[in-house]
């Protein structure tokens, strides 16, 4: 849901995903002089409860000791900047938010404009499309306020789990057992397939009476033998089948199709692979399509995998049951699998990307392809926003590496590109952090394994494109992926959006502490002009300009 409201010139506007909502504020750069910041007083008309939203700065004047990681409220402590994030929605709520600009001295703030905006978070269950996004962020200092240093396998009553899943392994496990024996099948294709849990939720299922076929990775040495093992062990080696041919490939989707008296219905599918690390770990999203059409075709790519062919014949069913739409996507929802013929799919996604006008936000778990170097240099978005989990693809250090992260360090050097690479607190010694941890369930990929791109998301037309794939060579022309294109859904573009602000601040500000000086006091509020930088030709302001909907 999106709201705009203007009052004595300061305009704000919201987006409301389902956990998150974003807020962006405009003034006049004439009232700015004085400005000390924003304060934020959230409503929740569902729970009859009022807070301020918080921050971590303090005025020098005005600081007081406190334990690390304490928030302050920016009723005292105002909000430096045009942007604001609430990541501590709840979904299907009704909230209005208060935004206040004030002047006047730390000790004796002053309104200078207010303005309420009303909005209502989305629930992740609507309509055609469903989304779940965890928590992925286990080194945070939410996760330190809750638990500690404890890892989550030591946080009684799996409380941990429960958090860091933010309703996503809920979500699968209710997709599972909502199954009606003799009425509904399941159709599953998994790379990492190795959770006992998950799996032995299956076997209730399998037990129940249920329909269940699964086919499984065992072309790539990481799960051949995990994967494997993990099935016999769960009792469903009579139900599941192996993806082997060609071993040099990965069978990389995550998706189950589930029929009803024999017909596609629904499918689950997404990032999230069915794993602990998957569903706990690093940053994921799983998307359900409700439609039969879309259904179906996950069904006809399914029954292929499941004959588990040589990659010339899949390329040619893949491409016949997907073909490559020319020119932009139509309205509505479209699937692309891979193994294809060529890199034609590639180029695709990245012909879209040029093609955005107001923004353009991409997640790279993998490091960046070539044809997206090219779009985040060329294109002509004035915003363009990059989430990785490294600077560069999986390279030993050397020449090869260095220039790569050379030519990615060149693309951050542009006023038009902001880039947020994962990464954790690992000191106490800055402001009033706390020392974060990582959930030690990952190894190959510590944060970011979201595999999404949107464009120009908050336009009456936005694109998301979401699923398997990490916008790769090797995605489209080896390996098995799903990726679901969904053009003019306000609704999945404002969640998406949402999560997508959500990691990157969260990672943006971790990788700053990498050139902070330790030795140096803790930063504080500032009193001087510290808002010229949100206007003119700077990149602040292009940020200002985008989320206030000041275009």
């Amino acid at each position: 849901m999106r709201t705009t409201r203007t009052n004595d010139g300061l305009n704000v506007h919201a987006v409301a995903g389902t956990y998150v909502v974003l807020l962006g504020f405009d003034l006049p750069q004439a009232d700015c002089p004085g400005l000390l910041g924003f304060s934020i007083l959230r409503r929740d008309h569902t729970e009859n409860e009022e807070t301020f939203l918080h921050g971590q700065k303090t005025f020098a004047e005005t600081a007081t000791p406190a334990p690390r990681g304490t928030q302050r409220s920016s009723e005292q402590h105002p909000i430096q900047s045009f942007q604001w994030e609430d990541y501590t929605a709840k979904p299907g709520h009704r909230y209005s938010y208060t935004v206040t600009a004030l002047k006047g001295e730390p000790r004796d703030l002053q309104p200078h404009a207010r303005t309420t905006v009303s909005v209502e978070t989305e629930s992740p269950e609507g309509g055609i499309h469903d989304v779940y996004f965890n928590r992925g962020v286990a080194g945070s200092q939410a996760y330190e306020r809750h638990f500690g240093d404890l890892p989550p396998d030591k946080v009684p009553d799996r409380a941990a789990f429960t958090w860091l899943s933010r309703g996503l392994n809920e979500a699968l496990e209710d997709f599972l057992r909502s199954c009606v024996p003799g009425r509904h099948a399941l159709r599953f294709a998994a790379y990492e397939f190795s959770y006992a849990r998950f799996l032995a939720v299956i076997k209730e299922v399998v037990d129940a009476g249920v329909d269940v076929k699964i086919v499984y990775d065992a072309r790539s040495d990481y799960t051949r033998e995990a994967n494997s093992k993990a099935v016999r062990k769960a009792g469903l080696a009579g139900v599941s089948s192996q993806r082997t041919f060609p071993t040099s490939y990965i069978s990389h989707n995550k998706f189950i199709v589930k029929l009803e008296d024999g017909e596609p219905i629904a499918v689950w599918t997404g990032s999230t692979n069915f794993s602990a690390g998957g569903i706990y770990g690093h940053s994921n999203v799983a998307h359900v399509v409700e439609d039969p059409d879309v259904a179906g075709k996950f069904l006809d790519y399914w029954l292929v995998l499941d004959q588990d062919p040589a990659s010339s014949l899949l390329k040619d069913r893949v491409e016949e049951i997907s073909p490559l739409p020319a020119g932009r996507p139509p309205q509505g929802t479209t699937v692309l699998f891979s193994p294809r013929r060529d890199e034609s799919a590639l180029d695709w996604y990245a012909e879209l990307a040029m093609a955005a006008r107001q923004g353009v936000f991409m997640t790279f778990a993998f490091g960046m392809n070539d044809v997206f170097k090219a779009v985040y240099r060329d294109s002509q978005a004035p915003f363009r926003l990059a989430l990785m989990e490294q600077a560069t693809r999986p390279m030993r250090r050397g020449p090869a590496r260095t220039a790569e992260e050379e030519r990615i360090q060149q693309l951050r050097n542009m006023p038009q590109n902001v880039f947020a690479v994962g990464n954790f607190i690992r000191t106490n010694e800055l402001d009033a952090w706390a020392i974060e941890k990582l959930s030690g369930l990952n190894s190959h990929v510590k944060y970011v394994h979201n595999k999404y791109m949107l464009l120009d998301p908050l336009s009456d037309d936005p694109i998301v494109v979401s699923g398997s794939a990490n916008f790769s060579d090797a995605s489209v022309r080896r390996n098995d992926e799903n990726m679901v294109i969904v053009r003019g859904n306000k609704r999945v573009a404002d969640i998406y959006l949402g999560e997508f602000m959500r990691m990157y601040t969260h990672h943006a500000f971790r990788e700053s502490l990498k050139w902070r000086d330790r030795r140096r006091r803790p930063s504080f509020l500032r009193t001087d002009d510290w808002w010229r930088d949100y206007y003119g030709d700077t990149p602040r302001s292009t940020r200002r300009r985008f989320f206030a909907r000041s275009l």
